[in-house]
C-alpha cells in the first residue's frame, strides 16, 4: 500500500473501526519485570561470571519493573506517566522489543513501530535520505514501499536541503520531524512514542497530533510516555501509573495525571506544614455570610457514588450541583448562557488556606478554561478547622463552542506564609507551594447549543472559547489623509 493510500484511509476511516476489533487486546502485558544487577565494584561482575555455579552471589538486585500487568485495545490511546525513573522507557523498550524481560510475558498482535529516544535507529554519519531507507527498512517496509512513500515522508518532515546532509548536522528539531515522519509511515498496528514530540515547535506537533488522530481512527494503538501531563490527558483515553517500576494505578488518563500530581507532591512535602497553626478555634475568618450564600434544591446535584475522588485524605467531596442563572437545575444551555458551578467538601485535617477550582474540557479532551480561587482574588476563609465544610460557587459565562463538556472540581491548600506572597512569586514557583487535596475528574457534564437568537447574530465566536475584545474597521478614500472608521467592542 503506497503511503498516501495509507493516510487518505486513516483520514476517511473515522469510527469505522470494526467494534469486535477493537476490544481485541494489541498488546497484552503479564506479571512483567526487568532486574538489573548492580554492583559495588568493577570486579564483582566478572567474579559473578566465573563463580556464580558455584553459588556465590556478588552485586544486588535492582528491580526496574516489577509485576506490571496492563492490555492495550486496537484504535486505542494509551499513555504511561510516573516520575523519573519509575521504569517508562524500559517498560516500552520491552514492548518494542530492544530490551528482553526478566520475568513475565509481552504479547503484541501485530506489527510495532516505535519513535524512542531521540537518536535511536539512526546513524549519525548517514544522510537524512539514507537513513530515511535504513530505518524504515528495520521497520519492515520494502524498497519498493520506501521509494512509493519517500516523497509523502519527505514533505511531513519539512526539512528541505538538510535532508541529503548527515544528520550529525541536524538539530533536536529536525531530528524528531525525520524520525516521526518515517515511525508514522509504516502500516503498524501499535505505535510507541516515548517523550519525543516534547522537541518539536508548535507547528509540527499540531501536525503531529493530526497525524496520530488518522492513525488512530484506521485502528493503529498508540502507547505514549510523556512528562507533559497536559498532553497526556488531552491525547490519552487511558493511562498506567509508575511508581519505582511499580504499578500504582491504571485507569482513566484524567485520574492517572491526578494520582500522579498527589505522589509528586509528597515527595515535595512528606509532613506538610499546613494546619500547624495553634489559632484553629472553628473561627473562619473572611468569608461570605453562610446565610446570604445561595444553596440548590436537591434536585440539582450529581450523583457521587461512582465518582473517583483522587485524595491525599484531607478532604473528601460531598456535593456537586450544576445550574442556570435562576439557581434552577440545568445540564443544557444556549451558548452565552451563565451556569453556576457548586461544590462542597468536608475538610478532614486543620489547613490554613483553601484553595477551589474548577476545570472544564470539551469532548475532545481539549481544557477551554480552568481556574480558581487564587486565579479570581477570592477572598478566602482562614484557619479553617477539621470536619468544618467548605461551599464554592463559581460562576461562568458559556461564551464556548456548541457541543458537549464534562468538568472536574477540586480542593488544595496553602501555608499563610506562602498565601501572603502569592502576588510575589512566579507562577512554578507558587504551583510548588500548593498541597492538592482531593480531586474529582470528570465529575459532570453538560451541553452547549446554539443560541435561539440574539445581537450580532445567532453565533457569538467561532473556536474554544471567545475571547473579548474588539474589531475596527476603516475606510480611507484615494484623496484624503485621514481615516473614517467605525469599530465596535462585543
Amino acid at each position: 500500500m503506497a503511503f498516501s493510500d495509507f493516510s487518505l484511509k486513516a483520514g476517511l476511516s473515522g469510527s469505522a473501526l470494526d467494534p469486535v476489533a477493537a476490544r481485541e487486546p494489541v498488546v497484552s502485558v503479564s506479571d512483567l519485570g526487568k532486574m538489573y544487577r548492580i554492583y559495588d565494584h568493577p570486579e564483582d561482575r566478572l567474579k559473578l561470571m566465573l563463580f556464580a555455579r558455584f553459588g556465590r552471589i556478588y552485586g544486588r538486585e535492582f528491580w526496574a519493573l516489577r509485576r506490571v500487568s496492563f492490555e492495550v485495545r486496537r484504535g486505542e490511546r494509551y499513555g504511561i506517566v510516573g516520575r523519573n525513573g519509575s521504569g517508562k522507557s524500559t517498560l516500552l523498550q520491552i514492548i518494542a522489543g530492544t530490551l528482553a524481560p526478566s520475568e513475565g510475558e509481552v504479547r503484541v498482535n501485530g506489527r510495532v513501530a516505535a519513535l524512542l529516544e531521540l537518536g535511536s535507529g539512526f546513524n549519525p554519519e548517514f544522510t537524512g535520505r539514507e537513513n530515511v531507507f535504513m530505518n524504515a527498512t528495520i521497520l519492515g517496509l520494502s524498497r519498493k514501499e520506501i521509494e512509493d512513500r519517500f516523497d509523502q515522508i519527505a514533505a511531513f518532515a519539512d526539512i528541505g536541503q538538510f535532508l541529503d546532509q548527515p544528520v550529525k548536522l541536524y538539530s533536536s528539531g529536525m531530528f524528531v520531524r525525520l524520525a516521526f515522519a518515517v515511525t508514522t509511515s509504516v502500516d503498524a498496528d501499535v505505535l510507541l512514542i516515548d517523550e519525543a514530540l516534547a522537541v518539536g515547535d508548535v507547528f509540527f506537533r499540531q501536525k503531529c497530533y493530526k497525524r496520530l488522530e488518522s492513525l488512530v481512527n484506521n485502528g493503529v494503538s498508540i502507547l505514549l510516555v510523556s512528562h507533559a501531563l497536559t498532553e497526556v490527558e488531552q491525547f490519552c483515553q487511558q493511562a498506567l501509573l509508575l511508581e519505582a517500576g511499580n504499578k500504582v494505578f491504571e485507569g482513566s488518563a484524567l485520574e492517572a495525571v491526578k494520582r500522579y500530581y498527589l505522589l509528586e507532591q509528597g515527595s515535595r512535602f512528606p509532613q506538610p506544614a499546613l494546619g500547624s497553626s495553634t489559632q484553629h478555634s472553628g473561627e473562619v475568618v473572611g468569608t461570605a455570610n453562610p446565610e446570604e450564600f445561595f444553596w440548590p434544591s436537591a434536585d440539582a446535584f450529581f450523583d457521587l457514588l461512582a465518582a473517583p475522588q483522587v485524595s491525599n485524605g484531607w478532604a473528601r467531596c460531598m456535593a456537586v450541583a450544576l445550574c442556570n442563572a435562576e439557581g434552577k437545575p440545568c445540564r443544557v444551555f444556549q451558548q452565552g448562557e451563565k451556569a453556576s458551578f457548586y461544590y462542597e467538601f468536608e475538610l478532614q485535617r486543620n489547613i490554613d488556606v483553601p484553595i477551589g477550582g474548577l476545570v472544564i474540557q470539551s469532548e475532545k479532551g481539549i481544557t477551554v478554561h480552568g481556574k480558581s480561587t487564587l486565579e479570581y482574588g477570592t477572598e478566602v476563609p482562614l484557619n479553617v478547622a477539621r470536619g468544618d465544610r467548605l461551599r464554592f460557587r463559581q460562576d461562568l459565562e458559556l461564551e464556548i463552542a456548541v457541543g458537549d463538556y464534562t468538568f472536574e472540581i477540586g480542593i488544595a491548600a496553602m501555608s499563610l506564609h506562602d498565601y501572603g506572597l502569592r502576588a510575589e512569586l512566579s507562577h512554578p514557583d507558587l504551583h510548588s507551594r500548593i498541597v492538592r487535596l482531593c480531586h474529582l475528574p470528570a465529575v459532570g457534564k453538560f451541553t452547549v447549543l446554539f443560541r435561539q437568537g440574539g445581537s450580532p447574530v445567532q453565533l457569538l465566536h467561532h473556536g474554544i472559547a471567545n475571547l473579548k475584545g474588539r474589531c475596527q474597521v476603516a475606510v480611507r478614500p484615494p484623496d484624503m489623509d485621514t481615516f473614517k472608521g467605525e469599530s465596535r467592542e462585543h
